[in-house]
Protein backbone atom coordinates (compact mmCIF):
# COMPACT_ATOMS: atom_id res chain seq x y z
CA UNK A 1 0.00 0.00 0.00
CA UNK A 2 2.95 2.67 0.60
CA UNK A 3 4.20 1.82 -2.87
CA UNK A 4 0.96 3.44 -4.32
CA UNK A 5 0.67 5.99 -1.72
CA UNK A 6 4.12 6.83 -2.68
CA UNK A 7 3.50 7.26 -6.58
CA UNK A 8 -0.05 8.96 -6.16
CA UNK A 9 2.01 11.82 -4.02
CA UNK A 10 4.69 11.62 -6.28
CA UNK A 11 2.85 12.39 -9.18
CA UNK A 12 1.15 15.73 -7.56
CA UNK A 13 4.73 16.64 -6.13
CA UNK A 14 6.27 15.98 -9.48
CA UNK A 15 3.91 17.84 -11.14
CA UNK A 16 4.25 20.60 -8.95
CA UNK A 17 7.69 21.54 -9.81
CA UNK A 18 6.47 20.42 -13.55
CA UNK A 19 4.26 23.27 -13.45
CA UNK A 20 6.30 25.62 -12.10
CA UNK A 21 8.70 24.90 -15.35
CA UNK A 22 6.21 25.20 -17.91
CA UNK A 23 5.55 28.67 -17.26
CA UNK A 24 8.48 30.16 -16.62
CA UNK A 25 10.57 28.05 -19.27
CA UNK A 26 8.99 28.17 -22.46
CA UNK A 27 9.81 25.90 -25.32
CA UNK A 28 8.86 23.06 -27.64
CA UNK A 29 7.59 20.95 -25.18
CA UNK A 30 5.66 23.28 -23.10
CA UNK A 31 2.02 22.39 -23.68
CA UNK A 32 0.91 25.92 -21.72
CA UNK A 33 2.61 28.09 -24.53
CA UNK A 34 1.15 25.27 -27.52
CA UNK A 35 -1.90 26.05 -26.21
CA UNK A 36 -1.62 29.73 -25.73
CA UNK A 37 -0.12 29.46 -29.53
CA UNK A 38 -2.83 27.20 -30.56
CA UNK A 39 -6.09 29.45 -29.44
CA UNK A 40 -4.32 32.27 -31.02
CA UNK A 41 -3.88 30.71 -34.20
CA UNK A 42 -8.10 29.98 -34.19
CA UNK A 43 -9.13 33.44 -32.70
CA UNK A 44 -7.49 35.18 -36.01
CA UNK A 45 -9.06 32.58 -38.33
CA UNK A 46 -11.97 33.29 -36.56
CA UNK A 47 -11.78 36.89 -37.22
CA UNK A 48 -10.70 37.05 -40.84
CA UNK A 49 -12.45 34.14 -42.13
CA UNK A 50 -15.52 33.22 -40.08
CA UNK A 51 -18.09 31.10 -40.93
CA UNK A 52 -21.16 32.56 -38.96
CA UNK A 53 -20.76 36.01 -40.14
CA UNK A 54 -23.30 37.52 -37.83
CA UNK A 55 -21.63 35.76 -35.27
CA UNK A 56 -19.46 38.38 -32.76
CA UNK A 57 -16.32 38.05 -32.25
CA UNK A 58 -16.21 37.74 -28.59
CA UNK A 59 -18.98 36.01 -28.82
CA UNK A 60 -21.39 34.85 -25.56
CA UNK A 61 -18.95 33.00 -22.93
CA UNK A 62 -16.11 33.58 -24.41
CA UNK A 63 -14.37 34.82 -22.17
CA UNK A 64 -15.87 32.00 -19.14
CA UNK A 65 -14.89 29.34 -22.13
CA UNK A 66 -11.02 30.56 -22.09
CA UNK A 67 -11.04 30.18 -18.53
CA UNK A 68 -12.19 26.57 -19.24
CA UNK A 69 -8.87 25.80 -21.25
CA UNK A 70 -6.78 26.71 -18.83
CA UNK A 71 -8.70 24.44 -15.76
CA UNK A 72 -9.52 21.71 -17.58
CA UNK A 73 -6.46 21.58 -19.84
CA UNK A 74 -3.58 22.74 -17.67
CA UNK A 75 -4.45 23.13 -14.52
CA UNK A 76 -6.78 20.14 -14.01
CA UNK A 77 -6.47 17.44 -16.30
CA UNK A 78 -2.66 16.91 -16.67
CA UNK A 79 -3.13 16.60 -12.68
CA UNK A 80 -4.81 13.41 -13.05
CA UNK A 81 -3.31 12.16 -15.68
CA UNK A 82 0.18 12.30 -13.82
CA UNK A 83 -0.92 11.32 -10.71
CA UNK A 84 -3.46 9.23 -10.34
CA UNK A 85 -3.75 7.70 -13.83
CA UNK A 86 -0.46 6.78 -12.90
CA UNK A 87 -1.87 4.87 -9.73
CA UNK A 88 -4.43 3.13 -11.46
CA UNK A 89 -2.47 1.83 -14.12
CA UNK A 90 -0.03 0.34 -11.73
CA UNK A 91 -2.54 -0.79 -9.46
CA UNK A 92 -4.23 -2.58 -12.82
CA UNK A 93 -0.61 -3.67 -14.06
CA UNK A 94 -0.03 -5.67 -10.67
CA UNK A 95 -3.70 -6.86 -10.33
CA UNK A 96 -3.17 -8.87 -14.10
CA UNK A 97 0.29 -10.10 -12.55
CA UNK A 98 -0.62 -11.24 -9.24
CA UNK A 99 -3.46 -13.46 -11.27
CA UNK A 100 -1.46 -14.67 -14.12
CA UNK A 101 2.33 -13.51 -13.72
CA UNK A 102 2.19 -11.70 -16.68
CA UNK A 103 3.81 -7.97 -16.91
CA UNK A 104 2.10 -6.36 -19.47
CA UNK A 105 3.93 -2.93 -19.10
CA UNK A 106 7.35 -5.20 -19.31
CA UNK A 107 6.08 -7.16 -22.32
CA UNK A 108 4.33 -4.77 -24.46
CA UNK A 109 4.86 -5.34 -28.07
CA UNK A 110 5.15 -1.69 -28.82
CA UNK A 111 8.49 -1.62 -27.31
CA UNK A 112 10.13 -2.79 -30.43
CA UNK A 113 8.21 -0.04 -32.76
CA UNK A 114 9.80 2.67 -34.24
CA UNK A 115 8.47 5.82 -33.21
CA UNK A 116 5.92 7.02 -35.89
CA UNK A 117 4.64 3.81 -35.55
CA UNK A 118 3.98 4.06 -31.42
CA UNK A 119 2.32 7.61 -32.27
CA UNK A 120 0.11 6.55 -34.70
CA UNK A 121 -1.56 3.14 -32.57
CA UNK A 122 -1.63 5.94 -29.62
CA UNK A 123 -3.23 8.13 -31.37
CA UNK A 124 -5.76 5.74 -33.17
CA UNK A 125 -6.37 3.56 -29.59
CA UNK A 126 -7.16 6.79 -28.05
CA UNK A 127 -9.66 8.19 -30.07
CA UNK A 128 -11.18 4.92 -30.34
CA UNK A 129 -11.33 4.85 -26.37
CA UNK A 130 -12.66 8.50 -26.71
CA UNK A 131 -15.56 7.97 -28.61
CA UNK A 132 -16.78 5.10 -27.03
CA UNK A 133 -16.95 7.24 -24.03
CA UNK A 134 -18.39 10.27 -25.35
CA UNK A 135 -21.02 7.65 -26.31
CA UNK A 136 -21.43 6.57 -23.22
CA UNK A 137 -21.41 10.62 -21.73
CA UNK A 138 -24.57 10.70 -23.82
CA UNK A 139 -26.55 7.57 -22.96
CA UNK A 140 -25.75 7.53 -19.40
CA UNK A 141 -28.58 9.76 -17.73
CA UNK A 142 -26.26 10.46 -15.09
CA UNK A 143 -23.38 11.10 -16.61
CA UNK A 144 -25.22 13.25 -19.45
CA UNK A 145 -25.82 15.71 -16.37
CA UNK A 146 -22.29 16.09 -16.39
CA UNK A 147 -21.71 16.20 -20.27
CA UNK A 148 -24.56 19.13 -20.45
CA UNK A 149 -22.23 21.62 -19.33
CA UNK A 150 -20.52 20.84 -23.09
CA UNK A 151 -23.54 21.26 -24.39
CA UNK A 152 -24.90 24.21 -22.64
CA UNK A 153 -22.40 25.94 -25.82
CA UNK A 154 -25.03 28.10 -27.55
CA UNK A 155 -22.65 30.51 -30.11
CA UNK A 156 -19.59 28.08 -31.29
CA UNK A 157 -16.39 29.11 -31.15
CA UNK A 158 -13.00 27.10 -30.24
CA UNK A 159 -12.45 27.78 -27.11
CA UNK A 160 -16.37 25.95 -26.78
CA UNK A 161 -13.80 22.83 -27.47
CA UNK A 162 -12.55 22.86 -23.79
CA UNK A 163 -15.39 23.93 -21.74
CA UNK A 164 -17.09 20.67 -19.53
CA UNK A 165 -17.51 19.36 -16.38
CA UNK A 166 -14.45 18.97 -14.02
CA UNK A 167 -15.91 14.96 -13.81
CA UNK A 168 -15.37 14.26 -17.37
CA UNK A 169 -11.31 14.77 -16.65
CA UNK A 170 -12.12 11.69 -14.22
CA UNK A 171 -14.05 9.56 -16.93
CA UNK A 172 -12.33 10.52 -19.54
CA UNK A 173 -8.36 10.52 -18.77
CA UNK A 174 -8.71 7.76 -16.65
CA UNK A 175 -10.15 5.27 -19.19
CA UNK A 176 -8.47 6.80 -22.05
CA UNK A 177 -4.73 6.52 -20.27
CA UNK A 178 -5.24 3.17 -19.11
CA UNK A 179 -5.11 1.33 -22.62
CA UNK A 180 -2.57 3.99 -23.91
CA UNK A 181 0.32 2.81 -20.43
CA UNK A 182 -0.34 -0.37 -20.40
CA UNK A 183 0.83 -0.33 -24.79
CA UNK A 184 4.03 1.46 -23.27
CA UNK A 185 2.67 4.82 -24.33
CA UNK A 186 4.76 7.47 -22.07
CA UNK A 187 4.42 10.84 -21.05
CA UNK A 188 6.47 12.50 -24.02
CA UNK A 189 4.31 10.25 -26.53
CA UNK A 190 1.13 11.47 -25.14
CA UNK A 191 2.15 15.03 -25.40
CA UNK A 192 2.88 15.03 -28.98
CA UNK A 193 -0.35 13.17 -29.71
CA UNK A 194 -2.05 15.29 -27.44
CA UNK A 195 -1.03 18.71 -29.15
CA UNK A 196 -2.65 17.39 -32.56
CA UNK A 197 -5.51 16.46 -31.03
CA UNK A 198 -6.41 19.73 -28.83
CA UNK A 199 -5.84 21.42 -32.20
CA UNK A 200 -8.29 19.26 -34.05
CA UNK A 201 -10.16 19.77 -30.94
CA UNK A 202 -9.85 23.64 -31.96
CA UNK A 203 -10.94 23.32 -34.94
CA UNK A 204 -13.74 21.39 -34.93
CA UNK A 205 -15.44 23.87 -32.67
CA UNK A 206 -14.02 27.15 -34.39
CA UNK A 207 -16.39 29.26 -35.94
CA UNK A 208 -14.55 29.00 -39.66
CA UNK A 209 -15.57 26.87 -42.34
CA UNK A 210 -12.16 25.24 -44.65
CA UNK A 211 -12.19 23.65 -47.74
CA UNK A 212 -10.93 20.10 -47.01
CA UNK A 213 -8.13 20.20 -50.08
CA UNK A 214 -7.09 22.28 -47.76
CA UNK A 215 -6.69 20.32 -44.38
CA UNK A 216 -6.23 17.29 -46.59
CA UNK A 217 -3.39 19.81 -47.73
CA UNK A 218 -2.18 20.43 -44.16
CA UNK A 219 -2.03 16.91 -43.33
CA UNK A 220 0.34 15.79 -46.19
CA UNK A 221 2.66 19.05 -45.29
CA UNK A 222 3.37 17.70 -41.74
CA UNK A 223 3.88 14.43 -43.16
CA UNK A 224 6.20 15.63 -45.75
CA UNK A 225 8.08 17.04 -43.19
CA UNK A 226 8.28 14.47 -40.85
CA UNK A 227 9.79 12.58 -43.74
CA UNK A 228 11.88 15.22 -45.25
CA UNK A 229 13.68 15.76 -41.97
CA UNK A 230 13.65 12.03 -40.63
CA UNK A 231 11.80 12.90 -37.32
CA UNK A 232 9.89 10.30 -35.28
CA UNK A 233 12.49 7.73 -36.39
CA UNK A 234 11.29 7.67 -40.16
CA UNK A 235 14.15 6.98 -42.58
CA UNK A 236 13.33 6.92 -45.95
CA UNK A 237 16.18 8.98 -47.24
CA UNK A 238 20.07 9.48 -45.63
CA UNK A 239 21.22 13.08 -45.41
CA UNK A 240 18.81 14.45 -48.29
CA UNK A 241 19.77 17.78 -50.08
CA UNK A 242 17.58 20.71 -49.17
CA UNK A 243 16.24 20.61 -52.48
CA UNK A 244 15.21 16.86 -51.73
CA UNK A 245 13.36 17.95 -48.66
CA UNK A 246 11.95 20.41 -50.22
CA UNK A 247 10.19 18.38 -53.03
CA UNK A 248 9.36 15.98 -50.78
CA UNK A 249 7.31 18.31 -48.74
CA UNK A 250 6.03 19.88 -52.21
CA UNK A 251 4.99 16.15 -53.15
CA UNK A 252 3.36 15.26 -49.98
CA UNK A 253 1.56 18.40 -49.39
CA UNK A 254 -0.12 17.95 -53.12
CA UNK A 255 -0.79 14.17 -52.06
CA UNK A 256 -2.34 15.22 -49.14
CA UNK A 257 -3.94 17.76 -50.98
CA UNK A 258 -5.76 16.13 -54.25
CA UNK A 259 -6.04 12.68 -53.28
CA UNK A 260 -6.67 12.74 -49.63
CA UNK A 261 -8.58 16.06 -49.81
CA UNK A 262 -11.92 14.30 -51.08
CA UNK A 263 -11.93 11.40 -48.76
CA UNK A 264 -11.33 14.04 -45.56
CA UNK A 265 -15.17 14.46 -44.58
CA UNK A 266 -14.62 10.99 -44.00
CA UNK A 267 -11.53 10.65 -41.93
CA UNK A 268 -11.74 13.95 -39.76
CA UNK A 269 -14.08 15.08 -37.74
CA UNK A 270 -14.90 19.18 -39.05
CA UNK A 271 -16.88 22.02 -37.96
CA UNK A 272 -19.17 21.65 -40.81
CA UNK A 273 -19.94 18.04 -38.65
CA UNK A 274 -19.62 18.37 -35.33
CA UNK A 275 -22.11 21.26 -35.71
CA UNK A 276 -24.34 18.65 -35.78
CA UNK A 277 -23.59 17.01 -32.83
CA UNK A 278 -24.42 20.60 -30.88
CA UNK A 279 -27.68 20.37 -32.49
CA UNK A 280 -30.39 21.67 -29.98
CA UNK A 281 -32.75 19.39 -31.91
CA UNK A 282 -31.83 15.98 -33.30
CA UNK A 283 -33.80 13.36 -35.11
CA UNK A 284 -36.54 11.17 -33.18
CA UNK A 285 -34.42 7.56 -33.33
CA UNK A 286 -30.57 9.73 -32.30
CA UNK A 287 -32.07 11.33 -29.96
CA UNK A 288 -28.99 10.63 -27.85
CA UNK A 289 -26.60 12.34 -30.29
CA UNK A 290 -25.01 11.83 -33.65
CA UNK A 291 -21.33 12.42 -34.38
CA UNK A 292 -19.42 11.43 -31.54
CA UNK A 293 -15.90 11.79 -32.59
CA UNK A 294 -13.38 13.72 -31.31
CA UNK A 295 -10.60 13.89 -34.25
CA UNK A 296 -11.45 11.17 -36.31
CA UNK A 297 -15.15 10.96 -37.91
CA UNK A 298 -14.23 7.15 -39.29
CA UNK A 299 -16.18 5.55 -36.34
CA UNK A 300 -19.07 7.43 -36.94
CA UNK A 301 -19.38 6.51 -40.27
CA UNK A 302 -18.22 2.83 -39.24
CA UNK A 303 -21.32 2.66 -36.39
CA UNK A 304 -23.69 4.31 -38.24
CA UNK A 305 -23.88 7.29 -35.77
CA UNK A 306 -22.91 10.27 -38.67
CA UNK A 307 -25.14 12.60 -39.80
CA UNK A 308 -24.91 15.44 -42.16
CA UNK A 309 -28.25 16.56 -43.32
CA UNK A 310 -27.16 19.84 -44.50
CA UNK A 311 -25.32 23.00 -44.00
CA UNK A 312 -25.54 23.34 -40.53
CA UNK A 313 -24.01 26.85 -40.04
CA UNK A 314 -27.27 28.48 -38.91
CA UNK A 315 -28.68 25.98 -36.60
CA UNK A 316 -29.90 26.45 -32.94
CA UNK A 317 -27.43 24.58 -30.53
CA UNK A 318 -27.70 23.62 -27.15
CA UNK A 319 -30.47 21.04 -25.55
CA UNK A 320 -34.20 21.14 -24.71
CA UNK A 321 -33.82 22.94 -21.13
CA UNK A 322 -30.56 24.86 -21.90
CA UNK A 323 -32.37 28.14 -20.99
CA UNK A 324 -33.04 27.05 -17.40
CA UNK A 325 -28.56 25.82 -17.43
CA UNK A 326 -26.21 28.11 -14.58
CA UNK A 327 -24.64 30.30 -16.65
CA UNK A 328 -21.30 30.40 -14.33
CA UNK A 329 -18.80 28.67 -13.92
CA UNK A 330 -19.33 27.18 -10.55
CA UNK A 331 -22.69 26.55 -10.56
CA UNK A 332 -22.19 24.59 -13.76
CA UNK A 333 -19.69 22.50 -12.02
CA UNK A 334 -22.16 21.77 -9.51
CA UNK A 335 -24.67 20.27 -12.05
CA UNK A 336 -24.62 16.45 -11.40
CA UNK A 337 -23.00 16.85 -8.08
CA UNK A 338 -25.76 18.63 -6.10
CA UNK A 339 -29.03 17.70 -5.88
CA UNK A 340 -31.65 19.27 -8.23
Amino acid sequence: MDKYWEIFINGYSGYASYLWKEITNPGYNSYFYWLIMISCTFFVFEVIIPWRKKQSIIRKDFWMDAFYMFFNFFLFSLIIYNAASDLIVNLFNDGIGALTGFNLQANNPLQSFPYWAILIIGFVVRDFVQWWVHRLLHFNEKLWEFHKVHHSVEQMGFAAHLRYHWMENVVYRTLEYIPLALLGIGLYDFFVIHIFTLAWGHYNHANISIDKKITGGILGLLLGIVIAFGLADVALFQDPTITVQLSIIFVSTSIGAFILGPQMKYLFNSPEMHIWHHSYELPEDRHTGVNFGLTLALWDYIFGTAYIPKDGREIRLGFPGVEEFPENFIEQNMVGVKKK
